[in-house]
């Protein structure tokens, strides 16, 4: 055990020039200097409650997008599989066969053209050179992409 001298007693002299700051005890400190401590902590845990509801709500938030997402997967496929139905169904109705079949159960009368019906037009002879109505023009220092 280490021996200390006993502590000198400060005479009111001395406590006047150190503004009495030894003669202070823990009743006459102010409340900002008790409960500073006390905050601190109160703002930590504020801090972490506040971050764990964080992180709560932000999985749960990751789990209704991943749910939406897998819905919406599920309703694209299904589209998928209608549109190819559909185009598939549109290119069987466009064959001549199924063309000819339709109009044969409607009874209209249809028949292909006979030659004797069909009128040829001659195509107009090709210039050698392009006139400048027939194309549109660049400006001057621009190259075609």
């Amino acid at each position: 055990m280490e021996h200390r001298p006993p502590r000198r007693q400060q005479t009111d002299e001395e406590e006047r020039e150190d503004g009495g700051k030894m003669a202070r005890n823990r009743k006459s400190q102010s409340a900002a200097i008790r409960f500073g401590p006390a905050i601190k902590a109160l703002f930590l845990c504020l801090l972490i409650a506040g971050s764990a509801v964080g992180y709560v709500w932000q999985k749960g938030q990751i789990y209704r997008l991943g749910v939406q997402i897998r819905q919406r997967e599920i309703r694209l496929a299904q589209l998928q599989s209608d549109n190819r139905k559909l185009s598939d169904q549109l290119s069987m109705l466009r064959s001549p066969v199924m063309l000819d079949q339709r109009v044969r159960g409607m009874n209209l009368g249809l028949a292909p053209a006979q030659p004797s019906q069909i009128v040829w037009l001659p195509e107009p002879a090709q210039s050698q050179k392009a006139t400048p109505s027939q194309f549109a023009s660049r400006p001057a220092g621009t190259t075609a992409p």
